[in-house]
């Protein structure tokens, strides 16, 4: 067994122990983001796509983290800001210095796939987010189904990744 599979089981079986979620998104769209990206590497989806998932799960682990810190009261000037480009950088800034993002046949629109997909897919992931939290609180605070939260920003991306693919094939 290698040290990444061991590792990611142990942080995986920590949360069956974990006594409540804190997150904004919650964590199973973290993991729905997540499967996204690797499945769309795996399958050999355009970069665009990949993108988007990849957008996607960087602004939940930000409104995620963003969330965290307001729980426990930690605050500090420009937390927004800071957690935001801090996550922006430790993700792209690898991918151009591995060169898997930065390719000058890998654009489109005149823009690094990747990157363009992670823009959109950072957007409207937010859109998905926000638009929960307007329709809740139209209902009274409560949601119109179950699980609401988390296929609203999910079904942005789906539509995102159907459009981007009818877009960049051929």
């Amino acid at each position: 067994m290698n040290w990444i599979a061991f590792f990611g089981t142990i942080l995986s079986a920590s949360f069956l122990f974990s006594h409540e979620a804190l997150a904004q998104p919650c964590p199973v769209c973290m993991v729905a983001v997540t499967a996204g990206v690797g499945l769309s590497r795996w399958l050999g989806i355009d970069d665009t796509i990949t993108g988007l998932w990849i957008g996607g799960l960087t602004l939940s682990l930000i409104l995620w983290t963003i969330s965290f810190l307001e729980a426990r009261k930690i605050k500090f000037t420009g937390r927004k800001i800071i957690v935001s480009l801090s996550y922006y950088l430790f993700i792209i800034v690898p991918l151009y210095l591995t060169g898997i993002m930065g390719h000058p046949f890998n654009r489109f629109w005149g823009v690094d796939k990747l990157l363009l997909g992670m823009i959109f897919g950072s957007v409207f992931f937010f859109l998905g987010f926000l638009s929960y939290g307007f329709l809740k609180k139209k209902n009274n605070n409560k949601p119109y189904f179950p699980y609401q939260k988390i296929v609203m920003p999910i079904t942005l991306l789906l539509i995102l990744s159907f459009l981007f693919y009818f877009l960049t094939k051929g």
